[in-house]
């Protein structure tokens, strides 16, 4: 079989050129397009996580606000920030950076925000779109897993397709975009037993565990 790289960087700066012409056509009809990012905590990854998501905004023309707020905040606090947040019309979307601190309930956290603005798609709305098969907002890891297949012409349907990984942030979205594509689908996590034998048998496998070199 002949190994071939996929270029993300490449594929992204086409997908962001594509995004500039989008976020002008909005400016020029009077709609600036924003997005607000709430950081809670200095968890150094979502630091890195959070620039790079500003830093895109600023290079497609979109608005962007950088909300960081202590560790030490009270859910309450959060759920009335967010609260505002879903009340401003110059904010088009709204994401909470994970992980959270031990003290916040993600679960509430995710049903604060606009089923409109949640662009995250974590509120249980969106959730329960994407399983029925009419998506509003997909996670973003599988759906750019989903751009780069689609920008290979790398086809789905009757293939089949093994995720390794349950999280609903990663595997059970991923798990159910593939479903939709047409690929016969098996979801596989570190529990599972021989999953050596589960990925051989795999046309296409996504691994997304957690746990490094889970699949050798």
């Amino acid at each position: 079989m002949q190994t071939r790289i996929i270029d993300g960087n490449a594929i992204a700066r086409e997908l962001r050129a594509g995004l500039r012409k989008r976020a002008a056509t909005l400016a020029a009809k009077g709609v600036r397009a924003g997005l607000a990012v709430i950081r809670v905590g200095d968890h150094p990854a979502s630091s890195v996580y959070v620039r790079n998501k500003i830093k895109a905004c600023g290079e497609v023309g979109i608005d962007s606000q950088d909300i960081q707020l202590p560790a030490t905040t009270d859910e309450s606090i959060l759920l009335e920030r967010i609260g505002v947040l879903n009340e401003d019309p110059r904010v088009h979307g709204i994401l909470v950076q994970l992980p959270f601190p031990p003290t916040l309930s993600s679960e509430r956290v995710f049903e604060a925000i606009d089923p409109l603005k949640d662009v995250d798609g974590f509120h249980p709305i969106n959730v329960g779109r994407l399983a029925i098969g009419h998506p509003r907002f997909v996670p973003c890891t599988p759906l750019g897993v989903m751009k780069l297949f689609e920008h290979e012409g790398i086809g789905l349907e009757g293939r089949h397709a093994v995720v390794v990984g349950r999280s609903n942030i990663v595997g059970k979205p991923m798990a159910l975009l593939r479903l939709q594509s047409g690929a016969t689908v098996t979801i596989c996590n570190s529990k599972t037993p021989d999953l050596g034998a589960m990925t051989r048998e795999a046309e296409i496998l996504v691994v997304a565990a957690g746990k490094p070199r889970l699949v050798t």
